[in-house]
């Protein structure tokens, strides 16, 4: 048996996405900039898929930036709106301590060019508090970035409400929603956000594309010079066939929310309820305030890398937090945020579901992650201290 349990890294792109991918790889191929008719059937498809977008999100097609994915989105979104907030004196940004790398490395150089940064401490379950946001804004802050859903341990957070705190205090709201759009149901405006980031890889759509959502008044700042593509905020000839693709594979996730929460949500919950019966083993994450397919342990006494290889030698594709970071030895800055001890740590273990899951194979990982548990604790020095009271139990 063999079970891809990292749709959180990436997903299989959908055969909708495919389809509608393909015409533009091999007879619309045109640069969609060009005056001649197989450029503009491109600008035709670019400007479709812009709209198409837009709509989903509840947002207007001009308002749609595209990327190469969320990355780029989130350094656009937040050096835009300390570039605004600099021309008046206002560089203070304040965010979490659970964020992406793509949001926490370009706060760091921030910081490096004189801006302040606060990084808001969240919860045991990895929840940001609103009050804790309203707290840490000033006079002088230009932003607040939180994500909408963590990447990690799959926390939700109240972003409605950091929005309205933001929106009551004139500050620009940003957040990266890259495991939430076409996961979670979501409506920009509701949101009460400035600045919303997405990437279609996440949902079945291509690599290397995603988009940006400025709210209309937000003044972008280009970090690609060269040509005036995307009302000139992005150089660069635009991925006409990959947009094309994630407007499809934004429209199927988008259709398929409820049913895809409704089937994931007790799956989930099942491999939860099966992996806490491992003896010191914890949950990471709020149990209720979860994406639906994210499934987050830390297991005492053993290292994560050798879990991962021994399930993957056992037909399990799985992670131990973000693919961004997994040639890192150093343990989630999520999970230490948290309050996890170094140690522990290092011995976890993400599991994120696919639209495809089954019960069979939820009880298979629950079977095999137990017995490679046991296995790897059975020779670990780390594991015969602790048993030997040599050392004390965290979990």
């Amino acid at each position: 048996m063999f079970i891809y349990a990292d749709n959180a890294a990436t997903t299989k792109m959908s055969r909708a996405a495919i389809e509608a991918m393909t015409p533009y790889l091999t007879e619309v191929y045109g640069n969609p900039s060009s005056l001649y008719a197989l450029g503009q059937r491109a600008k035709d498809g670019l400007e479709d898929a812009r709209e198409r977008i837009a709509r989903l999100i509840g947002a207007e097609p001009r308002e749609i930036l595209f990327t190469s994915g969320g990355s780029e989105a989130d350094n656009q979104a937040i050096l835009s709106a300390t570039a605004i907030g600099a021309k008046t004196g206002r560089r203070h940004i304040v965010s979490d301590t659970i964020e992406h790398h793509a949001v926490l490395h370009t706060l760091k150089k921030l910081e490096r060019e004189g801006f302040e940064v606060t990084l808001v401490p969240v919860t045991p379950e990895g929840l940001v508090e609103p009050e804790a946001v309203e707290q840490a804004i000033r006079p002088d802050t230009c932003l607040v970035t939180v994500m909408t859903a963590n990447n990690e341990i799959g926390t939700i957070q109240p972003v409605e409400r950091i929005g309205e705190i933001c929106r009551a205090r004139g500050v620009l709201f940003h957040t990266d929603a890259v495991q939430a759009v076409g996961h979670l149901p979501l409506d920009v405006r509701k949101l009460n956000a400035d600045m919303l980031s997405a990437s279609a890889h996440k949902f079945h759509g291509p690599k290397g594309v995603g988009f940006l959502w400025a709210r209309r008044g937000v003044a972008l700042t280009s970090l690609i010079e060269g040509g005036a593509q995307e009302r000139g905020k992005r150089a660069g000839t635009e991925n006409v066939a990959g947009i094309v693709a994630t407007a499809a594979a934004l429209e199927e996730a988008v259709e398929g929310i409820d049913a895809v929460t409704k089937r994931l949500t007790p799956l989930r919950d099942r491999l939860i309820a099966g992996l806490s019966k491992i003896p010191h083993a914890a949950l990471n994450g709020d149990p209720v305030r979860r994406a639906p397919s994210n499934v987050n342990f830390c297991f005492e006494g053993i290292e994560g890398e050798a879990l991962l290889l021994l399930l993957d030698d056992r037909g399990i594709a799985a992670s131990s937090g973000s693919a961004c970071t997994s040639g890192s030895l150093d343990p989630s800055h999520v999970l230490l945020a948290i309050g996890r001890p170094h140690g522990v740590a290092h011995g976890s273990l993400r599991l994120s579901l696919g639209e495809d899951a089954t019960e069979e194979q939820v009880d298979y990982m629950i079977r095999t992650v137990g017995e490679v548990v046991a296995y790897l604790r059975g020779f670990s020095p780390v594991w015969r201290d602790l048993v030997e009271g040599k050392a004390e139990f965290v979990l």
